[in-house]
This record gives structure tokens, sequence and C-alpha cells, in this order.
């Protein structure tokens, strides 16, 4: 009365350890991009002294000329393109991180772990663990499944 075992049926290869280090890191470009949009959002202040220096904020009777239009200009647009690259660098961090996962664009993921090194410090240890990573011709392999 012995009855066959249940047959097990055949399960997907486990994934590489490659393809967890590759989702680990995409996860680590999603937390650098939140850092970075984070502190592109500090000219925010230059802003708000621009638009204080065109409203009469810093108009005192008796302590000399207020600043020129010009000057509460230049801060505006000044920090207003740095809040703005700033931003777009996040962007791009993010959207590496997100092709990084579904392994999607080898070259594009190449390029931004290569500009994220640019964003010291944990921008240059994640683009150089990222370089490091995908170059691997197993992981070259893994983008081209895909």
């Amino acid at each position: 009365m012995s009855e066959p075992l249940p047959s097990v049926a055949p399960s997907a290869p486990p994934p590489s350890k490659d393809a967890a280090n590759l989702d680990l890191i995409g996860i680590f470009y999603y937390v650098v991009a939140a850092i970075a949009a984070l502190f592109s959002l500090f000219p925010l202040i230059h802003v708000g002294m621009g638009v204080a220096m065109l409203s009469g904020a810093f108009d005192q009777p008796g302590h000399g000329t207020p600043p020129p239009p010009a000057v509460g200009w230049l801060f505006i647009v000044m920090g207003s393109v740095f809040i703005l690259c700033g931003l777009a660098f996040a962007a791009l961090l993010a959207v590496g991180g997100r092709r990084i996962r579904q392994r999607r664009g080898h070259t594009f993921c190449i390029v931004v772990a290569g500009l994220s090194c640019m964003f010291m410090p944990f921008g240059t240890v994640l683009g150089v663990l990222a370089l490091v990573l995908l170059v691997k011709p197993e992981v070259k392999a893994l983008f081209a499944a895909n």
C-alpha cells in the first residue's frame, strides 16, 4: 500500500545573485533620487529672497539704498534654474532605478550610473557599484533577455 509520492512540478530556476543585486541597486537609486530631490529644493531660500527683494521687504529708511530689482530677479532665476536642474537629476535617477529593475536600457543605465557619481557621497558609491555590476557579461545577458 505504498502510494507514489506526489511529484513536484518543476519551478523556475532561482534568481541569480546578479539579479538580486540589480534589484537592490534599483531600490537604492530610488532612495538616492529622493535625497537628491530634497537637496535640490534648498535654493527655494534664494527664490524667496528674490521675491522679498522685489516686493520691497528690504527697503528700510535710513539704512542705505535697497538692492536694485535686477538682483531680485537674478536670485529668482538662478534659484529656479538650480531647482529645475536638481529635480531633473532626481527624476533621471528614479528612471534609471526603474530601468535597472526592469532590465531594460543597458546603455541608459550605464550613463545614469556614471552621472550619479556626481552626487557625492551617496551617488558616487551607488554609481560605482552599479557600474561594476552593469559591465559584467552575465548582467548584460540579463538585459539582453528583456
